[in-house]
């Protein structure tokens, strides 16, 4: 059994359910609550938890009529100020990481590893595959400093963004690295699916893989900062040019 259940919403949007112990799951971004219902029912699960990574409406949209379904609590955003608060659920211990930037209260929410479990991050719009959100609650530096933390976690660490922008960011990607094989290799493969009509949600990646085609999470390496022409740049300086590149590509 697959504890993560992805609810693609609201054509580019993500939603979560982990499951845990035989019958219970918390929803992770649940943008619609309709389809959340459905998931629940579908797989014959009890709601213990609803969980939003930030306060915007496409990632807390089903909130309310869930609540009030099933009286569950609720945790959005940065109710906690500071990092290492720790929800458990079963044997399963959520630690909630502060991730300003896109959001001044964006958290990503990180599953710890556990004898069946490699790790999981849900990261909202703090970093997708291949990408990240757009500073809007914060400034780019403070953005930088929380995906820092992102890429502090284990190699092995499932990735679940809450937006399907993977081809889009692969594409921008090569803009700054046209000769990165690896991600050449994984928008071929999207592609390859669209064409033979397979399309399937892109998720998850993992930090290993972020780490290797993720242009903004490898803001800090020579070879990134010589692509942007800010070989001697600040880490921070060189995450903000690529972010600006970015804005601009789309």
């Amino acid at each position: 059994m697959e504890p993560v259940i992805v609810i693609p919403a609201l054509g580019d949007n993500f939603a979560y359910l982990f499951r845990y112990e035989k019958n219970k799951a918390i929803a992770v971004d649940p943008a619609d609550a309709r389809l959340v219902l459905n998931e629940i029912k579908r797989h014959n699960l009890q709601l213990t938890a609803l969980l939003a990574t930030h306060c915007h409406w496409d990632h807390t949209a089903g909130i309310k009529e869930l609540k009030n379904r099933t009286n569950c609590p609720v945790i959005i955003g940065n109710q906690a100020l500071i990092d290492g608060p720790i929800l458990e659920f079963g044997n399963f211990r959520v630690k909630i990481i502060t991730t300003p930037g896109h959001t001044a209260d964006s958290v990503c929410f990180y599953i710890e590893p556990s004898e069946n479990n490699e790790g999981i991050v849900f990261t909202g719009d703090t970093l997708f595959i291949a990408g990240c959100g757009r500073p809007i609650g914060s400034d780019a530096e403070t953005m930088w400093g929380s995906l820092k933390k992102l890429a502090a976690l284990p190699n092995s660490t499932l990735v679940y963004p809450g937006h399907n922008y993977t081809e889009e960011n692969y594409q921008f990607a090569l803009t700054i690295e046209p000769e990165n094989k690896t991600v050449q290799r994984l928008l071929e493969d999207i592609r390859q699916k669209k064409r033979q009509g397979k399309g399937k949600p892109t998720v998850p990646s993992t930090i290993g893989t972020e780490k290797q085609t993720n242009v903004f999470l490898r803001a800090n390496t020579p070879e990134i900062k010589a692509a942007v022409n800010m070989p001697k740049t600040r880490d921070a300086e060189a995450f903000a040019e690529i972010r600006r590149r970015k804005n601009i590509f789309g």
